[in-house]
């Protein structure tokens, strides 16, 4: 730190993070700039060396700096985070953006004319419009562990909206939450940006392990979530039997808020298996309209426990106290509109079949592969992934790599791609297949 620069200052651990943190604010402190080492400080500022630990600890949980053992600690670099269903890629044909097949996609113009037509809402008027609360109550009845009649419901603007929200009405900064490891970009952004701290968990192909989540439990953390089905980016869905061992597991655990976020939904060719007990105490099942209606249909139905709507409801109150009711009568109108159900049920076997013929080729071609549920098809490598994605870049194709779904970076490379594969026409599907096989042997 330069003689110029204003220096830390404070007695206490919590004065000291403080000062660091004003001080980075303000530009004195550079992104990889090293911070004095603990016996320095604490002599310069007159303090225990335990309170000078206690102060970085406190910053490198808040994700303010990094801590490097020996070689010190420094200010946190701000690198970018991927983001979900979009890649700057030029040239390149984007085969890693997970997004939906706008063909499969319902026709909104019919549904946005009834809307419109419709009286206007008012202040005052029900948040959620009653023919879609009742459509949405038997949608989600089934799947909570609640009478229909004690059915609680939060409407929210998308999935991640309403993860996020749940996580900031249950969370303080520098709680522990459990997330799938790898996991799905919006949640490690939601973790990086609330200053949550993630504790990984495992998925395989039954999804989300039982040693994984008791290990996260061990830990404390006050909130899990779990994808049931599809879960991005592996497209593992919970097995019965695997929904029933966690279940198990929390059952020790009811006051840890558990949020199921279900967002494939009607899309899905896998059950519905909950992790969520009949007598946990926090809860929250979400499910969206985006992969269906179209990702610009920012709705997500969520139902949760009493006490946890109540909480929802007050956050809402200071700013967006409603989704539009125009999202509204709109999602009840694709949702109930038999043509509309009707192309989504397709939609839904299209993207399995597209998944299932591309892990078919890969397989006939010497690289092994098994389709999941999901968008996206989760492939297994023998070599590094990076070195495979580099190789097919030349070859005119951009794809997403595994290490971009670790939740904590590791020095060892990941072997897994994600493809979204289901909009490539036959050929070009067997000419992605080719090239992949080949990027692998090169790189191997």
């Amino acid at each position: 730190m330069s003689t110029q620069t204003p220096q830390i200052s404070g007695s206490t651990a919590a004065e000291i993070a403080d000062s660091v943190r004003g001080l980075v604010d303000r530009g004195h402190l550079s992104p990889g700039e090293a911070l004095p080492p603990v016996r320095a400080l604490a002599e310069r500022l007159g303090v225990n060396r335990n309170t000078a630990v206690a102060a970085y600890r406190t910053l490198a949980r808040s994700g303010v700096v990094v801590s490097q053992g020996r070689a010190g600690t420094r200010v946190a670099r701000r690198s970018r985070v991927p983001q979900e269903g979009f890649a700057a890629a030029g040239p390149l044909r984007d085969v890693g953006n997970g997004n939906p097949d706008p063909r499969w996609i319902p026709d909104l113009g019919p549904a946005l004319a009834t809307a419109a037509g419709r009286r206007p809402v008012l202040y005052g008027d029900p948040v959620i419009d009653p023919d879609l609360k009742a459509w949405a109550s038997e949608w989600m009845a089934p799947d909570v562990p609640v009478a229909a009649q004690d059915l609680h419901l939060t409407l929210t603007g998308g999935a991640v909206d309403a993860v996020e929200r749940l996580l900031a009405q249950a969370l303080l900064r520098d709680d522990t939450v459990a997330l799938e490891d790898p996991c799905f970009l919006a949640s490690i952004h939601l973790a990086q940006l609330g200053g949550y701290r993630a504790v990984p968990v495992p998925v395989d192909a039954e999804g989300m392990t039982v040693e994984g989540l008791r290990s996260a439990l061990d830990q404390g953390v006050r909130a899990v979530v779990s994808t049931p089905r599809a879960q991005n980016p592996t497209g593992a869905s919970l097995s019965a039997r695997r929904a029933a061992a966690l279940r198990e597991v929390l059952a020790d655990h009811p006051f840890v808020l558990v949020i199921q976020d279900d967002y494939f939904s009607y899309l899905s060719r896998q059950p519905f298996h909950s992790i969520v007990g009949p007598d946990h105490e926090r809860w929250a099942l979400v499910r969206s309209v985006s992969k269906f209606a179209g990702p610009d249909m920012c709705l997500a139905v969520m139902a949760s426990d009493a006490d946890t709507a109540s909480r929802l409801g007050l956050r809402l109150q200071p700013g967006t106290t409603w989704v539009s009711h125009l999202l509204q009568r709109i999602t009840h109108s694709v949702m109930t509109d038999p043509s509309a159900l009707t192309l989504i049920e397709r939609a839904g076997r299209h993207y399995a079949e597209r998944n299932t013929a591309f892990a078919d080729l890969l397989t006939d071609e010497g690289l092994p592969a098994e389709a999941g549920d999901g968008m996206s098809l989760w492939v297994s490598l023998p070599v590094s992934a990076r070195a495979v994605a580099e190789r097919l870049t030349r070859r005119g194709w951009l794809v997403r790599t595994g290490d971009e779904f670790r939740l904590e970076p590791s020095e060892k490379p990941s072997r897994h791609l994600r493809l979204t594969v289901h909009d490539l026409t036959e050929t070009e599907a067997v000419s992605l297949a080719g090239d992949l096989v080949d990027a692998v042997r090169t790189a191997g």
